[in-house]
């Protein structure tokens, strides 16, 4: 196996990573003081990743985008993920993939402006009572006439306030099971200047500021047949066609803050002294660095498999399941022997180490909670024993 990065792949690295560090690190201090992304600071910073050509590098080629592979892609992801999330996803945006999915009319209308940087996307599925069973949403849509109408409420939309339209997923209809009735789910567009929805401030969190999340009431929202992304009660079959690497993007992400933690580390222990002699020669401090660089190099290696087998169209649930969660983890893990070896200093502001470290919790929880991924693993495993 040849793991060596192509000469596209290094330019692509060394451009992300000098945009990183000299359009965005500058304004993390900023962002987490005040918790919020200035408008005007978000608009000047799309505009100069436009000109560097790194918006919308996710989109396949045949849709207008950069058409990177998916290792490709991921190693763009981890570059990006070493800054402050709300900087690199408001203002080095990557449209959601599911906008492919679209008519030519709606690729016109939501897709094309989102890649020249006019208009932005969200996505609406989690419910205050519908979070990892996503069949049981309430929310609705019932046909009237032409039309659409859609009530219910949804909550944790990231970015919903920033962005111009949602891609909400109701329930259209409901089917009887062997466990059970099923809810069927369909997908619409909806733009935020309809009447009959209302966004909403959502929670203050822990981790990401500046990167917002909001609640949305859908009060008799009606929209037209047009609205509709896919084909009726057919919402989780275009959401998994599309959406299936968003695993593999919040893993390579983490895999940049975890890089990014451990440098500062790795430096520290090789220059602080104490007992006359740097401390990265006391085995407390050395055999961390080893399992963290052990954890990193674990995590990265089922991150870029599966990104490649992703091309291949090998990559199956399991091997996404697998990288997720091994690399999400692995950032906890990571980001908490950083602070253990800087000691005090490690959770001062002055450093991005406590950033990182908060940063990292979420990231067990959202796109599938850790013990989602488990599942998801051992159900593969069982599956085929008939278990």
């Amino acid at each position: 196996m040849n793991f060596q990065l192509s000469e596209e792949q290094q330019m692509i690295v060394g451009t992300t990573r000098a945009f990183v560090e000299n359009e965005l690190y500058p304004h993390e201090a900023e962002v987490e003081a005040t918790g919020h992304l200035r408008d005007d600071l978000a608009e000047g910073i799309k505009i100069k990743a436009l000109e560097a050509g790194l918006y919308a590098a996710n989109i396949p080629a045949e849709y207008g985008g950069a058409g990177l592979d998916t290792v490709t892609w991921l190693l763009y992801e981890k570059e990006l993920g070493r800054a402050n999330y709300a900087l690199h996803w408001r203002c080095v945006a990557r449209p959601s993939n599911i906008l492919c999915a679209g008519t030519p009319e709606q690729q016109t209308k939501y897709l094309e402006p989102c890649m020249r940087g006019e208009k932005s996307d969200c996505l609406a599925m989690t419910e205050p009572g519908a979070g990892s069973d996503l069949r049981g949403m309430k929310a609705s849509a019932v046909k009237d006439g032409d039309d659409w109408i859609i009530n219910g409420t949804k909550h944790f939309i990231s970015h919903a306030k920033e962005a111009d339209f949602t891609i909400v997923f109701v329930a259209t209809g409901e089917e009887e099971t062997p466990r059970g009735p099923k809810k069927l789910i369909s997908a619409f567009f909806v733009d935020h200047d309809n009447p009959g929805l209302e966004i909403l401030d959502g929670y203050q969190n822990v981790s990401h500021r500046g990167y917002t999340n909001a609640t949305q009431v859908y009060s008799n929202c009606r929209v037209p047949q047009s609205a509709m992304l896919g084909e009726l009660h057919k919402g989780f079959d275009v959401a998994n066609s599309w959406l299936g690497a968003t695993r593999l993007q919040v893993a390579a992400t983490c895999l940049g803050r975890a890089e990014r933690a451990f440098n500062l580390a790795v430096q520290y222990a090789a220059e602080r002294q104490q007992f006359g002699q740097a401390i990265g020669k006391f085995q407390g401090v050395s055999f961390k660095l080893a399992d963290m660089a052990t954890e990193m190099k674990a995590a990265e290696l089922l991150v870029m498999e599966a990104g490649w087998k992703y091309d291949q169209g090998t990559c199956t649930d399991a091997d996404m399941a697998m990288a997720k969660l091994k690399a999400t983890e692995m950032l906890a893990m990571v980001a908490d022997e950083a602070i253990q070896i800087f000691g005090g200093m490690g959770l001062m502001n002055e450093l991005p180490l406590e950033r990182i470290w908060r940063d990292a919790r979420i990231e067990r929880i959202w796109e599938g909670t850790s013990e989602i991924q488990r599942h998801i693993i051992s159900r593969s495993l069982l599956r085929p024993l008939g278990a």
